[in-house]
């Protein structure tokens, strides 16, 4: 039984190991982002100095890890088994989430999901327990219940203090510089970096102060009592030092505040959030090594009065974990996903938003919109007019336009108050003894500067509320989800034994990859679009790559999904269509937001020429992707009514001109491929076998009408089909006409082609223009009319 308990140790280890790197992917975000959105200094620099912080932070947390032993619960009253289990039904979900939620990109509050994983596996122990020994004490006997809520009330008090104060700060510090803040920097700038640079150095005394295993409680107790005086004299010298080193030098002193901030809030991180990753695999460890050394009592008779003493932990522990997260922050991606986030959500500049608007969001900017305008109009114009001026972005627009792709989401000042603020509210609630989540405290200063500073204009506005309350909803769903999921695991240990580990921790492995898998895909989707564009001014030839990589991609997906639709529909399997609209609704997601993504790329096309073919190549995508849609879902929900299927016959014409189509599209990729080789005047002449199959499909279905061989549910949804199969050929010759009006620089008959078709050759007429006798036989036509009004 000893072998099994010491197997538990070592995958509790293992699981640290994990925990450690899908946290510092998790908890990049409140160091770096805002070092890596002001671009205060390369990336690798930045790195540097918050790899520093996190190795200086894990000597600094022995004293936190207190909180996994005896923070939550009374482990007095648990015996040996029990906590072994529920320390690792604590770790096992930890991981699980934590991943989750990072391949999603959201950030969350690792200390929050380790509490609450803890109350819930406590809960769980604690409950089995009463249940089963009518001798057990109260709940509230097992479980700090005290320190849970307040736990939970920090949480709502820090979101809101938080917020305020950088919304307070940021106003104040764009009132005195303004965007255009050299100027006055030279004068004001020393003072107000010596005030910054003071609230980091208090922050950084007080956090490492409390946890240091070096520093006696005489050197912690005069740090308490000359608190003033060190503020003080620190604020006297940094302001001496910063204005001579302004006056004698070329330092910029707003990024020296910025890199000493993300060196603090990264020591923070290290010393506040470690006990988040290894201490209950460190309690664990305890928990066996008390348990080894207490003789050969039963593990369901030891009790765990021990972990409520003082119990030290090993150095080297705390520096193995602080070099598994500096390596970590250097090699993660999914931490630059994390930091994305909350970088979109701050940056001040428009553009695509991830996130899309809620009631809830719209609601909350049309209120503040219209109490901003009332208070505006009570202020007199000449100070209104003072106030905008220093509010005016000009000079920060302008700034970027000339860096490009270099450009910062914000400047200086708002990275040099955000840190500064959240170092402030940091330090005051360590001092106070206050329960608090540096996630929570780092995020929400940043999106309050972001609001003060403009960064929310009425473009962007309502996606960044919508933004910000759904990672406010991920915060407390993750206090929710930890708790259930904590509980649920923590009951299946215990009732299952050795079989439900193996099949819990093989459950998490898949999980964990599956996530992974996702993450992954996400990443190299973004990298695709990105490539090509990224770097510098764009030619024909660039423009021409681009749209050919996406065509070979996109034309790829198009018509395998059409095929499995087709299978799909000849088998009446509607769980196969349901998986197929869900994979293919998020593809048009993707080609939506190579859409909405076109005046980024626009700006960096030299030609107007390439210019215009970029939007006609992406429109004309994007419009086929919308017609493979509007086969899918008809088809899900013909099957989904459980309507009569189509007969053989149908689905063997729809596959022949669906062959016929993806051979079109097929050589319409190569001659983009091509790069001007081949001569698309051939590839038009081609298309004349696909419109007669077409028209020949179609005389053959007015036949089974006109004999009444199927009903009319199976005619519209036919003909549907065969109007969105004629559409995705329209577009495919669209595209082989651009390429000829405007790569090959041919004359064209319209100069207006965005708002007018190319000029469509002879023949493709059967595809356009249906006989007279028949136009009133196909309802697809008039369907296909009304689809394009609504577009």
């Amino acid at each position: 039984m000893e072998t099994f308990y010491l197997g538990v140790v070592i995958v509790l280890f293992i699981l640290a190991i994990s925990d450690l790197i899908v946290g510092v992917s998790n908890d990049a975000v409140n160091f770096l982002n805002s070092a890596v959105g002001s671009k205060a200094s390369t990336f690798r620099i930045i790195m540097i100095v918050a790899a520093l912080g996190i190795l200086v932070g894990c000597t600094f947390s022995s004293g936190m890890m207190e909180v996994a032993r005896k923070g939550i619960f009374h482990p007095e009253h648990f015996y040996f088994s029990e906590i072994m289990l529920l320390f690792l039904a604590v770790m096992i979900t930890d991981v699980v989430l934590l991943d989750a939620f990072n391949s999603y990109g959201m950030p969350t509050s690792t200390t929050v999901s380790i509490v609450f994983e803890l109350l819930g596996a406590a809960t769980a122990f604690t409950l089995i327990k009463i249940l089963s020994d009518p001798n057990a004490l109260e709940l509230n006997e097992y479980i700090n219940s005290a320190k849970a809520l307040a736990i939970i009330s920090g949480i709502l008090l820090s979101i809101v203090v938080a917020f305020s104060a950088g919304v307070i700060f940021q106003y104040l510090s764009r009132l005195l510089f303004s965007f255009d803040y050299k100027t006055s920097f030279r004068r004001w700038g020393a003072i107000w970096s010596g005030f910054a640079i003071t609230a980091i150095t208090y922050f950084i005394l007080i956090k490492g102060a409390k946890g240091a295993s070096f520093m006696t409680s005489e050197m912690k107790d005069s740090i308490q009592e000359n608190a003033f005086l060190i503020l003080a004299v620190s604020f006297v010298a940094w302001t001496v030092i910063l204005q001579l080193a302004a006056w004698l030098t070329k330092l910029d002193i707003l990024k020296f505040v910025v890199l000493i901030g993300t060196f603090s809030l990264a020591m923070a991180f290290a010393g506040n959030d470690l006990v988040n990753f290894i201490g209950v695999p460190l309690a664990g460890f305890n928990s066996w090594e008390l348990f080894t050394a207490g003789g050969a009592q039963a593990p369901d008779a030891f009790s765990m009065e021990g972990l409520a003493g003082k119990v030290p932990t090993p150095t080297l522990f705390l520096v193995i974990a602080g070099l598994i997260m500096a390596i970590t922050l250097w090699t993660s991606s999914k931490a630059k996903s994390v930091v994305k986030t909350s970088l979109d959500l701050g940056r001040q500049y428009d553009g695509h938003e991830r996130f899309t608007s809620y009631a809830a969001s719209r609601s909350l900017v049309r209120s503040f919109s219209t109490f901003a305008l009332s208070v505006n109009n009570l202020l007199p114009y000449n100070l209104r007019n003072a106030v905008l001026r220093r509010f005016d972005q000009t000079p920060f627009v302008a700034k970027q336009a000339h860096l490009g792709k270099d450009a910062p989401s914000f400047d200086m000042i708002r990275a040099a108050t955000t840190l500064t603020v959240a170092s402030i509210l940091i330090a005051l609630a360590t001092n106070w003894k206050l329960p608090l989540s540096t996630t929570y405290v780092t995020f929400m200063v940043f999106m309050g500067t972001s609001l003060a500073d403009g960064a929310w204009g009425r473009e962007s506005a309502v996606y960044r509320v919508s933004g910000v309350l759904s990672v406010v909803g991920g915060w407390f769903f993750t206090a929710l989800s930890a708790f259930s999921v904590a509980f649920i695991v923590a009951v299946l240990l215990y009732y299952g034994g050795i079989v439900a580990i193996a099949i819990i921790l093989a459950a998490a492995a898949v999980i964990i990859y599956r996530t992974h898998r996702y993450h992954k895909e996400r990443l190299e989707e973004q990298l695709e679009h990105e490539k090509g564009i990224a770097e510098g001014s764009l030619t024909t030839s660039d423009v021409l790559g681009i749209v050919s990589r996406g065509m070979d991609s996109i034309s790829t997906q198009l018509m395998t999904t059409v095929d499995d639709t087709l299978n799909a529909l000849e088998k009446e399997k509607l769980s196969d269509l349901t998986k197929i609209y869900k994979r293919f609704s998020e593809h048009r997601r993707r080609t939506q937001r190579v859409k909405y993504l076109m005046s980024e790329a626009l700006e960096k096309i030299e030609d107007d020429e390439a210019a215009h073919f970029y939007i006609l190549s992406a429109d004309y995508l994007n419009e086929m992707a919308e017609h493979v849609y509007r086969i899918i879902k008809p088809a899900r929900d013909h099957v989904d009514n459980n309507h009569k299927p189509l007969l053989p016959e149908q689905i063997e014409e729809l596959r022949a001109i669906n062959d016929l189509l993806k051979l079109r599209i097929s050589e319409t990729v190569k001659l983009f491929s091509s790069f001007g080789e081949e001569d698309p005047s051939d590839e038009l002449k081609r298309f004349k076998p696909f419109s007669k199959e077409l028209m020949r499909v179609r005389k053959l279905q007015i036949k089974r009408i006109k004999n009444q061989e199927i009903g009319t549910r199976n005619s519209q949804f036919y003909l549907n089909l065969l109007g969105e199969l004629r559409n995705l050929g329209l577009f495919t010759l669209r595209l082989v006409k651009i390429y000829e009006d405007i790569v090959l620089s041919r004359p064209t008959d319209d100069p207006q082609i965005v708002e007018a078709d190319p000029e469509i050759p002879p023949v493709m007429d059967e595809i356009v223009s249906t006989p007279v006798g028949e136009v009133s036989e196909d309802p697809s036509e008039e369907v296909h009319e009304e689809d394009k009004e609504v577009e």
